[in-house]
């Protein structure tokens, strides 16, 4: 089973990224892992906490001479604003228990200070604050770049853009470009519409001068999966409850959509489902294609080989520079909430997140169903089904 976990607090020391379950021969660098990191940095409207941090990834373990060794991968993410942090965040007990620097007793409302703090019986939301923070998910990205490059030896790529944000829709182009990432990043919001661009960057502008936030929508394409990843048999072996589950961890994510997704609903059943026909030279998907992609790639939890097409909604970021009404928790008075240094939006970083999340997903599914304990052998059973499937159309 391929799984990760991460550990590490906002303003903690480091993070820590441990990958278990990868199979050995995949080759990998630092810089790999870097290249995702920076692009998690990404984006107009951040906020100064982007210009402090450069991350990299220190690889501790599961990798020598630029392969993976089939053991845990563990990487250390340096915190440089660890420094600036220390005394409040030293995991050391204080002399006489005084109270801590920057305490957080007026929870904000949207984040998980208040009910963190009722739930692990603390005085102080920051106990609860720094781990809940979205630095979290520079370690996913840094697990979810090893994923990608593993897919990456078995041709399948993970890309995203950005398609709404701050209540203005970007369109789609009638082609996409072969490398969607690179097209997407060229933008300062990750959308591949220019005329759009503008308009979200002057929405920023605006919302940044009232002390607000805003929200918006990334679409996560990834190409290359054949028929036949997940499974219909057990609700927890469903790729698409798979995916969702994870893209609905990423902090703010507050809606998944696959292919249609809610549109579905307001359709008749002859606008939505894909119609089939034969197509002898798509060995990926068992000689067959869609003549549409109205399903985003899944039916029934199982990939169908064409692209799947994920959209990932994320609400508007919680700290406000102009704080909404809460209560002072020593007092339970009337307060406004703590304001920290904070983005006006990280839609275009949700978006590599997303990437992350997605490439971890599809290789843990990838690896359940063609096993092996290195490349070599996971790329010949690789290769052995998609044989099967070819046979299956009379070549």
């Amino acid at each position: 089973m391929l799984r990760f976990t991460t550990a590490g607090e906002s303003h903690g020391q480091a993070l820590v990224s441990i990958l278990e379950g990868m199979v050995a021969g995949v080759p990998l660098l630092a810089a790999d892992i870097d290249a995702e990191l920076a692009r998690r940095q990404q984006g107009y409207g951040r906020g100064r906490r982007m210009k402090i941090e450069s991350d990299h990834a220190e690889l501790l373990s599961g990798v020598r001479g630029g392969q993976t060794l089939g053991s845990p991968i563990a990487m250390l993410i340096q915190n440089r604003d660890w420094k600036n942090w220390q005394e409040i965040m030293d995991p050391a007990p204080r002399e006489g228990d005084p109270e801590r620097k920057r305490q957080v007793t007026r929870p904000r409302p949207g984040h998980a200070d208040l009910s963190g703090m009722l739930k692990y019986d603390r005085d102080d939301a920051r106990d609860i604050l720094e781990r809940a923070s979205a630095r979290e998910t520079t370690a996913r990205v840094a697990a979810g770049a090893i994923c990608r490059r593993f897919l990456r030896e078995l041709d399948v790529t993970v890309g995203s853009h950005i398609i709404h944000l701050g209540g203005i829709d970007a369109k789609r182009p009638e082609r996409m470009p072969n490398d969607l990432n690179a097209a997407a990043d060229a933008s300062e919001v990750r959308t591949l519409d220019k005329k759009a661009e503008s308009e979200i960057i002057a929405r920023i502008d605006a919302a940044k001068a009232e002390g607000n936030t805003l929200g918006g929508i990334a679409e996560v394409i990834c190409s290359g999966v054949p028929v036949g990843i997940g499974s219909h048999v057990s609700w927890d072996r469903k790729l698409d409850g798979r995916l969702a589950a994870a893209l609905m961890s990423i902090p703010a994510v507050k809606g998944v959509e696959i292919g249609l997704g809610v549109e579905c609903a307001r359709r008749k059943g002859s606008e939505v489902h894909d119609e089939i026909e034969a197509d002898n030279n798509n060995l990926k998907t068992g000689g067959v294609r869609r003549r549409s992609n109205r399903a985003g790639g899944l039916e029934g939890g199982i990939t169908t080989g064409e692209q799947l097409v994920l959209r990932v909604a994320m609400k508007p970021i919680s700290t406000l520079m102009r704080p909404l009404a809460t209560i002072e928790m020593k007092t339970r008075e009337p307060a406004q909430a703590v304001a920290e240094r904070s983005d006006v939006t990280a839609v275009p970083a949700m978006g590599v997140i997303a990437e992350a999340m997605t490439a971890f997903i599809v290789a843990q599914a990838f690896l359940e169903k063609f096993g092996g304990d290195s490349l070599r052998e996971t790329r010949r059973n690789y290769d052995g089904y998609i044989a099967s499937l070819s046979e299956r159309t009379g070549r």
